[in-house]
């Protein structure tokens, strides 16, 4: 079943466990840990609130709170790896990079272009299962290309994802506040 099947199925089964007038607005696979995959769910009510439930690969509902965290936490961080990576506008980076290789040609320039092209292709198209080795291949790809480019000193993909620690933390108390079920500890 491709992840589009999957989400779909779980998006239909969080419909059918939240209140009749919910709605899914998103659903987030995480894979916390090898082989758990858990997927978050956004529902919208009627009066424009939100809440969250998490269900785990067979559909049922996940009260961890160690869980829910931990696929929140990775789900969160992939999201920010992924707006982040490269500066974000890879397409008009490589663009540019085609250019400065066609008129002035300038050592390197086919490294910055394979790299930029990497992370393309780490990135992928959308949906993804969030995981903690998906964050380390894409900021592997990321400072990859921030060394294709001439990067020294520190890297700004690692300095963008320490500057949103503080929205991860914010989103990840939005979850477990809002959770749509008790959590247990």
């Amino acid at each position: 079943m491709s992840l589009s099947d999957e989400l779909t199925r779980i998006a239909a089964g969080a419909a059918g466990l939240g209140d009749a007038r919910d709605t899914v607005a998103a659903v987030l696979a995480a894979e916390p840990e090898p082989g758990e995959r858990v997927y978050l769910c956004a529902l919208h009510s009627a009066d424009g609130h939100r809440t969250w439930l998490a269900l785990d690969g067979t559909g049922e509902p996940v009260r961890s709170r160690r869980v829910v965290r931990a696929a929140a936490s990775i789900a969160g961080l992939c999201e920010l790896a992924e707006e982040t990576a490269g500066g974000g506008g890879l397409d008009e980076l490589h663009a540019k990079l085609v250019a400065v290789r066609l008129t002035e040609a300038p050592p390197g320039i086919e490294d910055a272009e394979e790299a930029v092209l990497a992370l393309q292709r780490e990135l992928g198209a959308p949906p993804q299962v969030a995981s903690p080795a998906r964050l380390d291949a894409i900021g592997r790809a990321a400072l990859r290309l921030e060394r294709a480019l001439g990067q020294t000193g520190g890297s700004p993909f690692t300095s963008a994802m320490k500057a949103a620690t503080g929205s991860l933390d914010a989103l990840v108390a939005e979850i477990e506040g809002t959770y749509a079920l008790a959590l247990e500890q």
